[in-house]
């Protein structure tokens, strides 16, 4: 009966029309990009490129993974991105497990609560931030790229959510079976904590790749940036010099194209990962936003 309320049936259609428009504005400036990156030099600084590639070629892909620049970022933006999830989803699922228990399992709960809301909400700035990064010797290093984004404060509360809508009948009969709090973590709540997993780990890829920031705040030589840092470099402040392409080269070539090519091979890992994680990513955020 409900399916067939003429309210639902307009809302449902309305619905519809707008998340595929949506899409559409999604995906069209992508097309975009990738026709681009297709096109040849005249086509491309002429901007007459839509969604369909004019003077096909692969001139542009060629030269961007002949650029040692090019390869070197992407190899560290995917080092970083692969060891900063890692970390950070064992250190927010160390955090929010505890926290999930109740005033008499774990006495300090409340304290540790109130301490991690107080630093989510109150930043101390950047150069507060920078001053303690450089005092713990972390400038110029790989590991700047992990350590500070390792703890997330609003993933820990989602998590600590999601276990606190865990039933404690399976608690209680995991300690009957003689499991301490570790293996009862393991056995029991990560088993069924794939849905919040997989969305705070998707969450913590994706702010791992898109941070630029931090390259060229705490690098010294644009041979230790991530490809979003390079990206940056080349497209917001058109610094051709970073392309790791001759100018010789670019006298053949589209600078757009080039451009649009290094975006574009960006975007891939992404794109690929997310249809693998997408399943679980509604269920995560509702199950890990409800509290009993």
């Amino acid at each position: 009966m409900y399916y067939k309320n003429p309210k639902y049936k307009v809302f449902y259609y309305f619905n519809a029309a707008l998340l595929i428009l949506v899409s559409i504005l999604c995906i069209l400036p992508m097309l975009h990009i990738f026709a681009v990156s297709l096109s040849g030099k005249t086509a491309a600084e002429s901007n007459l490129v839509s969604l369909i590639p004019i003077d096909f070629n692969l001139d542009s892909y060629v030269k961007t993974f002949e650029n040692n620049n090019f390869i070197n970022a992407l190899r560290i933006s995917v080092i970083r991105s692969l060891v900063g999830t890692v970390i950070a989803m064992i250190v927010t699922v160390l955090a929010s497990f505890p926290l999930s228990r109740n005033g008499i399992e774990f006495r300090m709960r409340n304290f540790y609560v109130w301490f991690f809301v107080i630093i989510m909400i109150f930043d101390a700035g950047l150069i507060p931030h920078y001053l303690m990064i450089q005092r713990v010797h972390l400038v110029g290093s790989f590991w700047v790229y992990i350590f500070p984004h390792m703890l997330n404060v609003w993933n820990i509360i989602l998590m600590m959510n999601f276990f606190r809508a865990i039933p404690k009948e399976l608690d209680e009969a995991a300690i009957m079976d003689g499991a301490g709090s570790f293996r009862i973590l393991r056995s029991v709540y990560l088993p069924i904590s794939l849905p919040s997993l997989a969305t705070l780990s998707l969450f913590s890829l994706v702010g791992q790749w898109n941070n630029w920031f931090d390259g060229v705040l705490y690098m010294r030589s644009p041979d230790q940036w991530p490809l979003a840092t390079l990206l940056q470099t080349i497209v917001v402040e058109r610094d051709l010099s970073k392309t790791g392409i001759d100018f010789e080269d670019l006298e053949l070539l589209s600078n757009r194209s080039v451009k649009a090519a290094q975006i574009f091979i960006a975007m891939l890992p992404i794109l690929a990962v997310y249809p693998f994680l997408q399943k679980y990513f509604v269920k995560g955020i509702v199950m890990g936003a409800v509290k009993e």
